[in-house]
């Protein structure tokens, strides 16, 4: 009976050591700190600096809050704001700061914000912002689950160095100053995208956020009343006369 016994005794042993083992390494896994991509998602509003285009001291001041695979975005984008830039920034009569808010609702809209700031790195902000929504349709969720493929092409195209792009860009360098920007978003209770934020520089009432994409007609009225509201007069060449179904604004006090 004793030597019957006996393997099943050591049958049994090893199961029970195995299943310790087991659990063992399962609460290892279970408590082991996660790889999470997006290291930094809750920005610090105060670190927040997005991209500025033109002088900063230029008298108006044109703020916007924008995520990358946002179509609205990449309808003012590439319809509207070029000619914002040739009226107002160009002229010298407007600065213009873009915001990355980047939505939960985009699968994409990290990793493009980090290829913008990794091509800011080089010189290349807006030159990558203009080509992320040119080619928005090539590389948002529903066209990839990885795009890096395309925006490696698109910091060839725009003459970046591609390898240091990359380095870069699988760093994630500048998580936390998208989030920052992100933060600052959420410090102004911007509700969508694009945003606009647009004031007179040192006025103290007149400034406006305009939530909504809109024509350069639309974007120039506002300008001329934002101007008047705050004692500046209406813009050079503002084309005085709204488009249909125009945003509604709201006032709000002087932009930062």
């Amino acid at each position: 009976m004793s030597q019957t016994r006996r393997p099943k005794r050591g049958f049994w042993a090893a199961l029970i050591g195995i299943a310790v083992v087991g659990l063992g390494l399962l609460a290892y896994i279970a408590t082991k700190p996660k790889q999470v991509r997006e290291v930094d998602l809750v920005g610090d509003p105060a670190q927040a600096r997005g991209y500025l285009l033109g002088d900063s001291a230029a008298p108006l001041q044109i703020i916007e809050f924008a995520d990358f695979e946002c179509p609205a975005c990449a309808q003012f984008a590439t319809l509207t704001e070029p000619d914002v830039r040739k009226r107002l920034v160009e002229t010298g009569q407007a600065s213009y700061r873009f915001y990355d808010f980047p939505l939960p609702i985009h699968r994409n809209t990290w990793a493009a914000s980090n290829a913008a700031a990794c091509a800011d790195e080089q010189g290349r902000f807006w030159e990558m912002h203009d080509r992320l929504f040119d080619s928005q349709d090539q590389w948002n969720g529903e066209a990839t689950g990885r795009p890096k493929g395309v925006f490696t092409r698109l910091a060839r195209e725009v003459g970046l160095d591609e390898a240091r792009f990359e380095q870069c860009y699988d760093e994630n360098r500048y998580q936390s100053r998208i989030a920052a920007n992100r933060a600052e978003a959420d410090r102004r209770r911007i509700g969508s995208t694009p945003t606009f934020i647009i004031g007179v520089r040192g006025a103290t009432a007149g400034a406006r956020v305009l939530p909504g994409t809109m024509g350069i007609d639309e974007f120039m009225r506002n300008v001329n009343e934002i101007r008047a509201a705050a004692g500046g007069g209406a813009a050079p060449h503002a084309t005085p006369h709204a488009t249909p179904n125009a945003t509604p604004a709201r006032g709000v006090g002087p932009t930062r």
